[in-house]
């Protein structure tokens, strides 16, 4: 067996060296023999304790609709859309008919932007908990709620109390008038009608499709669960997820081919068997696939899959791609027919090809429910320019570059890259130099608590296996063959108890995850060859992301106080092969100001520095240099960031060691 560097190791040195703790503060002690963990999450942190602050702000409302904006924007932590949109029809109804909001303009089918426009039948000076009217009277005493999983829970007419188990928090008494109840019952018709419609309109396109045709479609949808980040879809009552919860559908839980994934128990499935949920399910799954790739799925997360909602979300790409000057503009869809939105689906992907090659697309991700938004950048403006001047300032003299921007330093490296395989500094090369002093440079010039930037340590390693076609054994790699230089400003201690040493963990922690993304992604770079299509990996990222309130699912996340950040992926070319998200710049901040527009693109741009570098380091690999990424391990981690300090004063009471 082999190290990273490729230096022979025997199997019990490699098992010896896996059974030792690895986190910078207990180098050297044998993993899981410390008495208590160091740091324990608190109850109910993050997703739990925002819903029961949230509902706490809903019930002080001094009015149904101010506590119906509460909860629909999760108290501002998400579009308040997205939560109209993740109600079932009965729902949906329920919230037009007691306060006149729904997701989009009946008439013209636009977005409803500001959950408190347009709204009929408003409810501004009705009491926070109105008294039931008397028996006999011709009401209903109806109940709104916010649910465990983040969707507002109604009681609707006809329907059972709201079971407290599934709430975050009490209820909130609604009577519903005479008037009320009438409205609902147009609103409920219309809708129903509309959904029926549509399903019958999915099963004939999936007919026209043929068996064969329908088992493609099956595959492609079972690939997007596979291969994405986890997503929660539902149809009326039904969940599709793969995260957590009961998963329907292939992911982490659900292996390929697993009976319980509901796309798995279609195939080959006579049409008429399938319910209408599955046919719709397909048919938008399809319809998203075809506008933008596996990864406009997530723009649906936390949302009830229907054809309606899949035809506003490709009429706003349609309106934010054809807002870019040139190419031929999109025309809108003819109808919300299944074949008129095939037809704009497939039109956006060719659009969204020429846009990208004239402005930056990203994508807005709002942690809370998980849902992902693809967005067009403004240009660059005076605030990215400042934050790049501010990284070139510090680049220029800490490294051999010269030159007043990214792009002039980018030009300079290229002209003269061979120091990039030599030690440089406290560096065994130019590469990890240049790697560290950039990600500390942006740390600064961002005022982010934390920056990072990943890679792989062996080019040569990987050269060689190019050359041999050996994708098994890049499959084979485990993240100890990548790397992550993560460097935290000395103030973020404050996040984290005041400790160095738990930041320094903290950070370790962060770049640990990291390596696993870079092994994550690696694999779908390759031919898909068995060994590649068995190994488990994402389709690497290609657009830039800036997140908001991330700090409520993710485990890491939470426990790690990573609230703002900003992901910035590249490709890099090695030995003439293009790798997408080989590399990528991030930044994160535990409180504070989330991170904007202006701040992803500077970023971009710096990761586009750092991606030219590893460009020219994978160059002169293949010229015969060798170049091996030796630093930015746990003990690295440990000295940079808790330092002399901690060496000086001995562990921290709180990292006490323990042998076992």
């Amino acid at each position: 067996m082999t190290d990273p560097a490729g230096r022979h190791e025997s199997r019990r040195a490699v098992n010896a060296r896996k059974r030792m703790s690895r986190r910078p503060s207990r180098l050297g002690i044998p993993a899981g023999s410390t008495v208590k963990p160091d740091r324990t999450r608190e109850p109910g942190a993050g997703f739990p304790e925002l819903l029961k602050n949230v509902w706490r702000r809903a019930a002080e409302a001094g009015d149904l609709r101010s506590g119906l904006e509460v909860l629909l924007t999760l108290d501002g932590h998400v579009p308040g859309d997205v939560q109209l949109r993740a109600l079932a029809s009965a729902e949906q109804a329920a919230l037009t008919a007691l306060c006149g909001l729904t997701w989009r303009d009946p008439d013209s089918g636009a977005d409803v932007a500001d959950v408190t426009a347009g709204a009929a039948g408003g409810r501004a000076g009705e009491p926070a908990d109105p008294a039931p009217e008397p028996c006999g009277a011709p009401s209903f005493p109806g109940e709104i709620g916010l649910a465990t999983n983040g969707r507002i829970a109604l009681r609707i007419p006809g329907g059972h109390p709201l079971d407290p188990r599934d709430l975050a928090g009490g209820v909130r008494r609604v009577v519903w008038s005479r008037a009320d109840l009438a409205a609902y019952r147009r609103e409920l018709g219309r809708i129903t009608e509309r959904l029926a419609r549509s399903a019958a309109d999915c099963r004939a396109w999936l007919a026209e499709q043929g068996p064969g045709g329908r088992d493609a479609l099956l595959a492609q949808a079972r690939e997007a669960a596979l291969r994405t980040a986890p997503f929660v879809l539902y149809q009326e009552d039904r969940q599709y997820t793969n995260f957590r919860d009961q998963n329907t559908l292939t992911g982490k839980t659900l292996w390929p081919g697993h009976p319980d994934c509901a796309l798995n128990a279609l195939q080959g499935l006579p049409l008429d068997l399938w319910s209408d949920h599955d046919t719709q399910l397909v048919v938008c799954l399809t319809l998203l696939i075809r506008s933008g790739g596996f990864g406009r799925v997530e723009e649906a997360n936390g949302t009830q899959l229907t054809v309606d909602h899949v035809a506003c979300t490709l009429e706003r790409v349609r309106r934010c791609y054809n807002a870019v000057p040139g190419g031929e503009p999109v025309p809108a869809a003819a109808s919300h027919r299944v074949a008129d939105l095939d037809a704009l689906a497939t039109a956006l992907r060719e659009r969204r090809r020429t846009v990208g090659r004239s402005v930056q697309l990203y994508r807005e991700i709002h942690g809370a429910l998980m849902h992902k938004v693809e967005r067009v950048a403004a240009a660059p403006g005076a605030a990215a320019r400042a934050r790049q001047d501010a990284v070139v300032e510090r680049l220029r003299t800490k490294l051999p570059l010269s030159g007043g921007t990214l792009g002039e330093l980018g030009r300079g490296l290229a002209a003269a890259p061979g120091w990039l395989a030599e030690p440089h500094g406290a560096f065994g090369t130019g590469l990890e130099s240049l790697v560290y002093q950039t990600v500390a440079a942006t740390a600064e010039a961002f005022g982010a608590d934390f920056a990072m930037s990943r890679g792989m340590r062996s080019l040569p390693g990987l050269v060689r296996a190019l050359r041999g076609e050996n994708w098994a054994e890049i499959c084979d790699w485990d993240i100890t063959h990548f790397f992550c230089c993560v460097v935290p400003l000395p103030e973020a201690a404050a996040h984290f108890g005041g400790s160095r040493a738990a930041l320094a963990d903290a950070a370790w922690a962060m770049s640990s995850r990291m390596q696993y993304n870079s092994w994550h992604f690696v694999a779908g770079n390759l031919p898909p060859v068995p060994e590649v299509a068995a190994r488990d990996h994402f389709v690497p990222p290609t657009v830039p992301d800036v997140a908001f309130h991330s700090d409520q699912h993710h485990h890491g996340h939470v426990n790690n106080n990573v609230r703002f950040s900003i992901r910035s992926p590249q490709a890099v070319e090695v030995d003439g092969r293009r790798f997408d998200g080989f590399m990528d710049l991030r930044l994160l901040r535990c409180a504070g100001d989330p991170f904007d527009e202006q701040d992803l693109l500077a970023a971009h741009r710096v990761s586009a520095f750092v991606a030219r570098a590893t460009e020219l380091a994978a160059g002169l690999v293949t010229a015969g240099k060798e170049l091996e990424v030796t630093a930015f391990g746990s003990g690295w981690h440990w000295e940079t960031i808790a330092g002399q300090e901690t060496a000086a004063a001995g562990t921290s009471p709180d990292h006490v060691r323990h042998a076992s």
